[in-house]
């Protein structure tokens, strides 16, 4: 009896700008609160400085994310017009080239050379982006929606550490926010493991571990210059 198989490949893509987006919103706005509060400013200040951060950084990451994902799908789309004038100019040759493919991945000679065949009579573009280039719908480059996706989930990380800052006390501040900073963080790695289908464990401890080094870190700056000045 057959059953469906579960795969994720297909949610690499927003997946991972989600997961940058939301744990860069909160490693970076937390810090941010973290070293200004430890410089002795004002509530009012600290706020001010964590929605600038929130929406500098969302911009930011908009902007990042569709500038490296377009020059990606500029690349796939220059090497899929490559691919189409080498199938137009030497069909013969560019069947060789995929039968030699699935040769490799352990097709006998003639079997690969069939298949080959009967993939780029359906649609020879489509066989060589896949099997020789690697592009896939599934895969392929959409700038539109990492900018997106990043910029949103960026915002809404950056929201948590200042909602905390906003309602708990200013003597409890700091500790407030980085607690639950790390918490937010455990929970976000968590989380996209699960949906990703990897180690749960091991990721929560991986974006736990750097954030709680960014605010230490922050922390410690704030603390200097508030000193200092």
């Amino acid at each position: 009896m057959s059953h469906p198989e579960l795969h994720r490949t297909h949610r690499i893509g927003w997946l991972r700008a989600a997961v940058l987006g939301a744990n860069d919103g909160i490693v970076s706005t937390a810090s941010l609160v973290i070293g200004v509060a430890a410089a002795e400013v004002e509530r009012g200040g600290v706020l001010t400085a964590g929605v600038a951060g929130l929406v500098a950084g969302a911009m930011s990451m908009a902007a990042g994310e569709y500038v490296s994902v377009s020059s990606q799908a500029d690349t796939e789309r220059a090497d899929l017009e490559r691919e189409r004038l080498e199938l137009e100019a030497d069909p013969e040759h560019e069947h060789a080239e995929l039968a030699g493919i699935y040769v490799q991945r352990g097709l006998d000679p003639d079997l690969a050379r069939r298949v080959a065949e009967q993939l780029m009579s359906h649609d020879a573009l489509a066989a060589h982006a896949r099997d020789e280039l690697g592009i896939s719908d599934a895969l392929g480059a959409r700038p539109v929606q990492a900018a997106l996706s990043s910029a949103g989930t960026f915002a809404l990380g950056a929201a948590l550490p200042l909602a905390v800052y906003a309602l708990v006390p200013m003597s409890v501040g700091i500790p407030g926010v980085a607690g639950t900073s790390l918490v937010f963080l455990a929970t976000l790695g968590g989380a996209s493991a699960h949906v990703g289908g990897a180690p749960v464990s091991r990721a929560a401890a991986r974006v736990t571990f750097w954030g709680a080094l960014a605010m230490a870190l922050t922390a410690g700056i704030g603390a200097l210059f508030g000193t200092v000045v």
